[in-house]
């Protein structure tokens, strides 16, 4: 590691532990509390990096109006200039020691319903702040060994009800009304996660307004109030057998083209998510107590 990067604006860098949209992860120890943090660092070097300043200012914002063991804290923003100019952004983070989802081992299906679970819990306590996260995916839901979830990545989060200029989200997992620049709520984070929890269920991605692939399961048709985005792809338990047809729904239920179509909020998510868990402890229960009778 280049020695110019060893101390920077109150931190000592020890190594490289990740990287994100135009910055770089490291972990670091804060010289004034002598802890190890994970310290987010952005240089601009082109004109599209104004952007990225912006975000992690906007994440550090957020982040300080929601303590949540589920989300990630934010620590401190530092913003070094050089001859008046802003050059470079530093965010000190919680330190957590997981790895994404992306990137973790394969669970059973109760352990994929339980890290969900979770990060519903999670993001109510963003809704119930007024802020909507508006970028749920599998990178930026961290998972430890110990099974423990951590949500990162506040940088697009916002206001209940904010209409944003422009399209901002992940092209696998954006809600319509972010691609149509609709006023955001919670149905948004819903739809983000339900199109995460059907990848993780899948193995494959939910079609969105806006995915990259060149598949035909988008299509147009003139209704009543004009025209009308039909989205037609397999429910999950059409594409793996193990999966049960309620869970199956909620996921479909929960990618519904239209917020009032989805579940109202994340409670009702998670009471859903609940009955589903017990039923399936229940029959793992009952399976080993009649394989123990028949022994």
């Amino acid at each position: 590691m280049a020695k110019n990067i060893l101390n920077v604006g109150g931190f000592t860098i020890k190594k490289r532990i990740g990287t994100g949209a135009r910055s770089t992860i490291y972990l670091a120890t804060d010289h004034q509390t002598n802890t190890d943090i994970a310290l987010k660092r952005i240089i601009f070097e082109r004109p599209e990096d104004a952007r990225v300043f912006e975000q992690t200012e906007n994440e550090y914002k957020v982040a300080q109006r929601i303590n949540h063991p589920y989300i990630r804290k934010c620590y401190k923003l530092k913003k070094i200039r050089t001859m008046l100019k802003l050059n470079e952004m530093l965010l000190s983070m919680e330190l957590f020691d997981g790895k994404s989802l992306e990137d973790s081992a394969t669970l059973s299906l109760v352990d994929v319903l339980l890290v969900f679970r979770m990060v519903a819990t999670g993001l109510n306590a963003m809704h119930r702040e007024g802020f909507i996260h508006c970028d749920i995916k599998p990178n930026n839901i961290l998972m430890s060994k110990a099974g423990s979830i951590k949500i990162i990545d506040l940088g697009q989060s916002c206001k209940i009800g904010t209409t944003k200029r422009r399209i901002q989200g992940t092209p696998a997992y954006i809600a319509p009304e972010q691609v149509r620049r609709k006023p955001l709520g919670p149905g948004t984070d819903v739809f983000n996660l339900g199109a995460t929890m059907y990848w993780a269920l899948t193995g494959k991605n939910v079609p969105t307004l806006i995915h990259k692939r060149n598949e035909p399961i988008i299509s147009q048709r003139n209704g009543p109030a004009g025209i009308v985005i039909q989205r037609k792809y397999p429910a999950p338990h059409e594409l793996k057998k193990g999966i049960p047809i309620g869970i199956s729904s909620l996921v479909m239920d929960c990618v519904k083209d239209k917020p009032t179509q989805r579940p109202p909020n994340m409670m009702t998510l998670i009471s859903r998510l609940d009955m589903m868990i017990h039923s399936l402890l229940g029959s793992k229960i009952k399976t080993k107590k009649n394989a123990s009778n028949n022994n």
